[in-house]
């Protein structure tokens, strides 16, 4: 006598909502930064340039360890490295909050926060797999993606209103909080066991930390007027070249690999990578420049950034999840290249808005055009990347396109805000010199010390800093400060104009490829894309 299949487990309701919340902390974290920077500023007595440097290194650390994260989760466990990851991104969180020095949110939210994030992301995709099965693994993989996405749309308006009306320590002593409740709760997970290869490659371990890291540490201290900067980045060059030679030579000579450079041979992994990163630098170079715009020029407070920026958040995640449901038989590649062109679009009308702008209401169209554009490539590219890799290969895929993503992310932001910075220190030294009101040694002055200054210097607070100076000097140093901040993110939204524009290019490359074939393997691969 047969029996029909057994019967599918009830789903564990609580440890999805626990997954999800644990997901919610990681995506929100980077939205309270960029709306806080002032706060954070002022009470931390540091410079523009230095937060921004550690919203971009705290990408950094995550994508350059995220495939070695992947691996000790296999080696250690997956729940040792989940409860390991969210320990560390608490100890990100409880620093913010206790916080006196930029130095301690570099090392504890910056590095250590990012190291969880490298060990959190990989471990949940396996644990959501090992902890649910069919269609309950299905909701919980929609549930988790849907709780980033609602993540990406409320943070920057939710760490606006809770900096604002209480403190930016308060909203990061919420996350404090809400991994104290997932932690509660891990019980409940089961720990899902590797048995492929436990063999290390840490030489290319090492190498992917070195080449990603290089490239954007280079650009960082670029921003900082450090020097060994090309060499840095010859260093992170050089470092990925070597990279490559040795996974081709381990993989030829049959010893194990960090990632199967066989991945890169599949023409829709590889076009999809491409996709995701250039979509990353997009995001991370509008999300740092803009903030900076609305704070340190038009002088808003966080809850009045966030509002401003609320419809590049609010229209990526509506479009992302309108796009995803009703693409119909439309193809990825043309609603790709769609997506990419309103990014350019969107930019263009930004760039000579800016000048002009005295309000956020200013930014509302260009914002809705390019979060619309951002939305469609979120809808798409995860499933695009990831839909020719068979399921024993889709763990390890994952983690290339999320080390991608989170590698032009960190990019995006460091070298977007590096653009804006030296715009800003080149256009204060031009005007000074050229200023027929200024004298000689006036002119230093001023060229001095907006230069060191510059990112911090709204006019209010200059006009503070020139009380008891001439009129005519004190009215031409804030003609000089006006002038100059617009043009400086004009030259750094040239950024993800130029990013988009490959965007653009390379969709024209997608559309002469196949189309994607459905993949039930790819359903959980998403997470954190």
């Amino acid at each position: 006598m047969t029996t029909g299949p057994e019967p599918a487990a009830p789903l564990d309701r609580r440890l999805a909502i626990l997954l999800a919340m644990a997901m919610f902390v990681l995506v929100v974290d980077t939205s309270f930064m960029n709306v806080s920077i002032s706060a954070v500023v002022a009470d931390l007595d540091t410079t523009v340039s230095g937060v921004q440097s550690a919203i971009a290194l705290e990408a950094l650390v995550s994508a350059a360890f995220i495939l070695i994260g992947s691996k000790i989760g296999d080696l250690a466990g997956r729940k040792r490295a989940y409860v390991l990851g969210l320990l560390a991104y608490a100890t990100g969180a409880v620093a913010m909050m206790l916080a006196q020095s930029l130095t301690a949110v570099i090392i504890f939210w910056a590095i250590i926060g990012g190291l969880g994030a490298s060990l959190l992301l990989p471990s949940m995709q396996s644990l959501i797999h090992g902890n649910f099965s069919g269609g309950n693994q299905v909701k919980v993989y929609a549930l988790v993606g849907a709780s980033a996405s609602i993540a990406a749309a409320v943070g920057p308006l939710l760490g606006g209103f809770i900096t604002t009306y209480l403190s930016w320590r308060v909203a990061f002593g919420l996350e404090a909080l809400i991994i104290v409740v997932v932690l509660s709760g891990i019980k409940l997970v089961k720990d899902v066991q590797y048995t492929g290869d436990r063999s290390i490659d840490l030489v290319g371990a090492g190498l992917s930390a070195v080449a990603m890291g290089g490239i954007v540490l280079g650009i960082l201290v670029w921003q900082e007027g450090g020097e060994a900067v090309g060499a840095l980045i010859a260093l992170g060059g050089v470092a990925l070249a070597v990279l490559v030679w040795w996974l081709l030579r381990r993989k030829r000579q049959g010893k194990p690999v960090l990632l199967d450079p066989d991945l890169f041979r599949l023409p829709l992994f590889r076009v999809g990578v491409s996709q995701q990163t250039l979509q990353q630098i997009t995001l991370g170079a509008a999300m740092i420049t803009l903030p900076i715009f609305l704070q340190m020029v038009l002088e808003y407070d966080a809850m009045a950034a966030g509002l401003s920026l609320a419809p590049l958040s609010l229209s990526m995640f509506a479009i992302a999840l309108l796009a995803g449901k009703r693409a119909g038989r439309r193809r990825p590649a043309d609603i790709v290249l769609v997506g990419f062109a309103l990014v350019v679009v969107g930019v263009l009308v930004l760039i000579p808005v800016v000048p002009r702008a005295t309000s956020g209401w200013y930014l509302v169209l260009p914002l809705l055009v390019v979060g619309s554009g951002l939305g469609m490539l979120v809808s798409q590219l995860n499933n695009y990347t990831l839909s020719p890799i068979t399921e024993e290969r889709v763990s390890e895929a994952a983690g290339v396109n999320s080390a991608a993503g989170s590698f032009g992310l960190s990019f995006g932001l460091a070298f977007a805000g590096g653009v804006m910075l030296a715009a800003l220190s080149l256009g204060f030294t031009a005007q000074a010199d050229a200023s027929t009101v200024l004298s000689p040694e006036e002119q230093t002055q001023v060229a001095t010390a907006l230069e060191e200054d510059a990112e911090l210097m709204s006019n209010t607070a200059l006009e503070e800093t020139l009380a008891g100076q001439p009129e005519d000097v004190q009215d031409e140093i804030l003609r000089i400060n006006t002038e100059v901040r617009p043009r400086a993110l004009q030259i750094a939204l040239l950024v993800p104009l130029l990013a988009g524009l490959v965007g653009v290019a390379n969709g024209f490359r997608m559309r002469r490829l196949p189309d994607p074939q459905p993949n039930a393997a790819v359903e959980g691969a998403s997470l954190g894309g």
